[in-house]
């Protein structure tokens, strides 16, 4: 069992429109809807790989029946905790040429009794768990060093630990021995410093990060490692909605840490999985037939560059 953590919950809402014209009226098709957040997609393609899944995090308000309904309907096993304060919504506008605009709401506020309770369920979960995500925002008001106490819990279970996010809980993290950190290439310097993506996570391996892993788009990934770095990119640009791309890459990442797949592997999956997921219309959504196409065509290259070791 992998167990997956969304902080910060969402409900995703999808508007189709014929186009969109900022400033105007718009009739919109049948609505969307459907529960997400980043650890949620995670969930939904590591389940498509096969794999069996907890989910973890919080909800409230009026959406959190919303959310929890589709989990069940979807047959999601979950233990979502309770909180104050509503359950955000992610509003994806999608016009007929799939190009998507976002507006994601903030979320509610999560007091530490109730970060005190999901430690609590990951404690209990991982003397069965065969790794743990945690993946995607905090919600507002919530400590840095939450990420971080995640992963202090997995290393006393002797379980791999992905983490997804930015800021400093992506600091916290790293600083925590988290085996894979993952962000992209904005993320990455914003928590780093500087201008250079190599340097940056040469950075967050010296402070304590075993993997570092950077999405570049639709250019593909990088990933640097105890065994070494490399980059992988599709063999073409993939055009599509690219919302849930980086969810789907995280899925392949921590199904291949399960698998002790080697590095190259890993990265080469995960970039085929992220390019699979640009095809299908909703986040948290691949098809396989895509992702086999794509494995072998992936180009990979190994880097060597320094600063890398530690």
């Amino acid at each position: 069992m992998i167990l997956t953590v969304t902080p910060n919950v969402a409900l995703d809402v999808t508007y189709r429109v014929d186009r969109l014209v900022p400033g105007s009226s718009h009739r919109v098709r049948p609505v969307g809807e459907r529960a997400g957040g980043k650890g949620i997609n995670v969930a939904r393609v590591l389940r498509a790989l096969g794999q069996e899944v907890l989910l973890l995090g919080f909800v409230g308000g009026a959406t959190a029946g919303a959310v929890t309904d589709d989990l069940d309907r979807c047959g999601l096993a979950h233990q979502l905790i309770a909180v104050d304060g509503a359950t955000r919504r992610s509003v994806a506008v999608v016009d007929a040429a799939g190009e998507a605009t976002l507006f994601n709401e903030e979320g509610p506020r999560v007091p530490a009794t109730m970060w005190a309770a999901l430690e609590a369920q990951v404690a209990a979960g991982l003397p069965e768990a065969a790794a743990l995500v945690v993946s995607g925002s905090l919600p507002p008001g919530s400590d840095d060093d939450a990420c971080a106490r995640l992963v202090g819990l997995a290393a006393d279970h002797r379980v791999p630990v992905l983490v997804d996010g930015a800021g400093g809980a992506l600091l916290a993290a790293a600083a925590a021995g988290a085996d894979i950190v993952k962000a992209n290439a904005g993320e990455l310097l914003d928590v780093a410093g500087g201008s250079e993506v190599t340097a940056a996570a040469a950075e967050l391996r010296r402070r304590g990060a075993r993997a570092v892993v950077v999405s570049l788009g639709a250019a593909g990934m990088t990933a640097w490692t105890e065994e070494g770095a490399w980059r992988a990119a599709p063999p073409a640009r993939i055009t599509g909605n690219p919302t849930g791309a980086g969810d789907a890459a995280t899925a392949a990442l921590v199904a291949g840490a399960v698998a002790g797949a080697p590095w190259p592997d890993r990265l080469r999956d995960a970039t085929a999985l992220s390019a699979a997921a640009v095809l299908q219309p909703t986040a948290g959504s691949v098809d396989l037939r895509d992702h086999r196409r794509l494995v072998p065509l992936v180009l990979l290259e190994e880097h060597h560059a320094p600063g890398l070791d530690r």
